[in-house]
């Protein structure tokens, strides 16, 4: 969490493209504003601005992701038409420098400390997302991309891990009808007052729901526990069954990309990831050659 300063207010610098009438009223008031920086990752800058009206977060991409903000600002609103748990859209555009600039109501801390019951929650939420029908979503056209291609950036680089994935996605007929958010973990989900909020919406699309909701899966037993991963699956799985084989197939091929992931470095390691996610790849019997985390790409994983 960054320090606290009282600064202009920092809405005033962007130049908004598209905003709602809540954001007029804010652009309108003078003074100065308490300003820190939170979340701060790869792609973006984050800060939370707090003001008499209220708390409110602006996501400024000033690193090398560029993404199509406009596209998530209209995505967020019609979400949020549908009941869905994302946070109140204000407005979106850039500043002087050309970086985009997204701004939402403040939707709280991400979840650290989630129990049975707040995971049957958010796998409720996830469920809800998938089962809306892309043209439900009027005039938002979600992107459709190949998930070889757009989930495994520069897997060709290693021909163990390539080799696997194309083996999985030969056994599984594709699809692409479904909304999902594409990075769904505790990170993206935030809590306040016992509400939640899905953020981050970069990679949402037009895609395959299984894969979706399998990287949100592994990612749960990777880092949360396996006993709160299966309470998240079984209540998934009962709104929304996937075939117990099907499944384990897109289990397969989320452990592959947290193993791309992991080998050039981008992911989060703890005293026990490593061995869990042996456990996991284990389980799978089969799915993933289990000689993939032993290769030479990945001698890391023996530290």
């Amino acid at each position: 969490m960054g320090r606290k300063r009282e600064l202009s207010n920092p809405m005033e610098s962007i130049g908004w493209t598209d905003g709602t009438p809540a954001l007029e009223e804010l652009l309108k008031e003078s003074g100065t504003a308490s300003v820190r920086g939170i979340n701060q990752g790869f792609e973006a800058e984050v800060t939370r601005i707090d003001t008499d009206r209220g708390s409110f977060v602006l996501k400024r991409w000033n690193k090398d992701s560029k993404p199509d903000v406009g596209f998530q600002y209209r995505l967020l609103t019609a979400l949020s038409e549908r009941g869905i748990a994302v946070p109140e859209t204000l407005g979106w555009g850039s500043d002087v420098n050309g970086d985009q600039a997204l701004l939402t109501a403040y939707g709280g801390e991400p979840v650290a400390k989630p129990n049975a019951g707040t995971m049957t929650t958010l796998a409720g939420v996830l469920s809800a997302i998938h089962r809306i029908p892309v043209e439900a979503l009027g005039g938002v056209k979600l992107p459709k991309h190949n998930m070889a291609a757009y989930f495994f950036p520069g897997v060709e680089a290693h021909p163990d891990l390539e080799q696997a994935l194309r083996q999985l996605i030969a056994r599984i007929p594709g699809t692409n009808d479904r909304l999902i958010h594409g990075d769904y973990h505790l990170q993206n989900i935030v809590g306040r007052n016992g509400k939640y909020a899905i953020i981050d919406w970069t990679n949402g699309q037009a895609g395959d729901y299984r894969y979706d909701f399998a990287w949100a899966l592994v990612l749960g037993r990777i880092y949360v526990s396996e006993k709160l991963a299966s309470a998240f699956g079984d209540a998934y799985l009962k709104e929304n069954p996937i075939p117990p084989e099907e499944l384990r197939l897109f289990e397969g091929i989320a452990c592959l990309r947290w193993m791309l992931l992991h080998r050039r470095g981008g992911v989060p390691l703890a005293a026990r990831t490593l061995q869990q996610v042996r456990r996991i790849v284990a389980a799978l019997d089969g799915i993933v050659p289990e000689e993939l985390l032993d290769s030479d790409g990945n001698r890391s994983l023996h530290r």
